[in-house]
């Protein structure tokens, strides 16, 4: 397997920049910086191939490419984790039995998980599939507030599936508070003095 980054003798560059913490950052020729690495028992590393000149670091390269695979797994399962928590109902289910589950779908949407609810109809009870559909879109709509739906309501042999994703909730900027007036020359509310009447000459 080829390796995604040049390093000691592989660099053919005559002319290197030299960036890091345990060097004095600058232009070295390229002999100058593999010297330099020897001494430390450490790898000098092209990181930017196509800067001019190419931009090196003298570092321990078994350590950084350790870093750069984990840090590839972990960006990885953070943009592909998705949860996903199941719910399952009986074409029959009573309203306690409903508000309970509805609760956990709550909280399982508010953690961010996706929600795949289903009607499980056993025997001869598949005759009764509208009442499954019409329980499903009742679960829906009781959480349209933290969810949208991304699959209606579908039969699926002897199942019939709703799935719902969280909805991203943007939270408004709260409103600064207007600054609060005060008349000039006396306390906040108080009423303005009277005009004196006029003095008329007899």
């Amino acid at each position: 397997m080829e390796e995604p980054f040049k390093i000691n003798q592989k660099i053919t560059a005559r002319e290197i920049r030299l960036v890091g913490e345990n060097v004095q950052v600058g232009i070295y020729p390229v002999e100058q910086a593999r010297r330099m690495a020897q001494e430390q028992n450490l790898d000098l590393v092209e990181i930017s191939p196509t800067a001019v000149p190419p931009v090196c670091r003298i570092i321990d390269y078994s350590k950084f490419k350790y870093e750069q695979k984990k840090r590839t797994r972990e960006l990885k399962a953070k943009a592909t984790k998705v949860v996903v928590k199941e719910i399952r109902f009986g074409p029959n289910t009573d309203d306690h039995d409903f508000a309970f589950k509805l609760k956990h779908a709550q909280e399982f949407l508010k953690e961010g998980a996706k929600i795949k609810a289903y009607v499980h109809f056993v025997g001869r009870s598949i005759v009764f599939k509208e009442r499954g559909e019409i329980l499903l879109l009742k679960f829906a709509q009781a959480l349209e507030e933290l969810a949208k739906v991304e699959q209606l309501p579908k039969l699926e042999g002897k199942r019939m599936f709703l799935y719902l994703a969280p909805k991203v909730v943007v939270k408004p900027k709260p409103a600064a508070p207007a600054p609060a007036t005060k008349p000039a020359g006396g306390k906040e509310g108080a009423p303005a003095p009277k005009a004196a009447p006029a003095e008329t000459e007899e």
